[in-house]
């Protein structure tokens, strides 16, 4: 019997803390290690994931050349059956799927969806992607104005909460995998060292009651939305051109963020990318 495509999912129910970005490069740093990827966006009118590997496929044709990259597609079903009707048809293994599918990545819509719950909550690994704001800190946790202090969990931090312990349930009875949540931070800045040291310690804090990791994520550079166009990723060297020096660092955070997120590469990609 086939194992089951291992789940990652970003998920964060505000926009703009770099989810799809995040997703696209961590799918393409997978398929350069051999994995065979799908990715599914869930948000059908922004379809972000799904254009950034559209215009992947474009420039392949373009410039007559082969990229690993991942099938992709964008749900515009309603109801959670339909969605995993929609997971199993794209990792029957088919196509460019042919003899099964190492990962399922999916990329949720940034406000409160039932879909996107339903996909966060059956991940084998949540990504929650934040910037290095308190702005974005409230979505997992809400703290005291005066000391910073993590007062309550937030809506979203109790709903993953749940889910894991409910996870941890089955994972006794069938085998069925834990859940690790890590939080990513997209975006930091060095220049404000107070608050990056009082966000170090809300995480901290709370990352301690509820048991997420904390890796750190993509910076923010121009780099990423002039890429968009091309469907090109940092792991494109032949198709990048001179790169100069940020552009190399930058590289060096995605390898360092898809280490740090210890996904479980099957035996077929880890002799590939040997």
């Amino acid at each position: 019997m086939t194992a089951a495509p291992h789940r990652i999912v970003f998920a964060n129910e505000k926009g703009g803390t770099g989810k799809s970005t995040t997703a696209v490069h961590v799918a393409v740093a997978l398929a350069y290690q051999g994995a065979k990827v799908a990715a599914i966006d869930l948000d059908p009118r922004q379809r972000t994931l799904y254009r950034y590997f559209e215009n992947r496929a474009e420039t392949e044709q373009r410039r007559g050349v082969e990229l690993p990259g991942a099938s992709f597609s964008v749900f515009e079903g309603g109801s959670i059956e339909e969605l995993e009707a929609a997971v199993a048809e794209l990792t029957s293994g088919t196509g460019d799927l042919a003899g099964g599918c190492d990962f399922v990545i999916f990329d949720t819509p940034g406000r409160d969806d039932p879909l996107a719950r339903h996909a966060a909550t059956q991940a084998d690994t949540l990504v929650t992607p934040m910037n290095d704001s308190f702005v974005d800190f409230d979505l997992i946790g809400h703290v005291d104005a005066e000391t910073f202090k993590v007062r309550r969990l937030s809506f979203y931090a109790e709903l993953i909460w749940e889910a894991r312990k409910s996870r941890a349930m089955k994972q006794l009875r069938e085998g069925r995998r834990e859940m690790d949540w890590v939080v990513v931070r997209n975006r930091v800045h060095h220049i404000d060292a107070r608050n990056q040291k009082r966000i170090d310690q809300a995480l901290t804090e709370l990352s301690k009651r509820v048991g997420f990791r904390v890796a750190h994520g993509l910076s923010e550079r121009v780099i990423y939305r002039e890429l968009f166009p091309s469907g090109l990723t940092l792991l494109d060297k032949g198709q990048l051109g001179e790169l100069g020096t940020s552009h190399l660092v930058a590289r060096q955070e995605l390898r360092e963020l898809v280490a740090n997120l210890k996904l479980p590469l099957p035996g077929r990609a880890k002799s590939e990318a040997a």
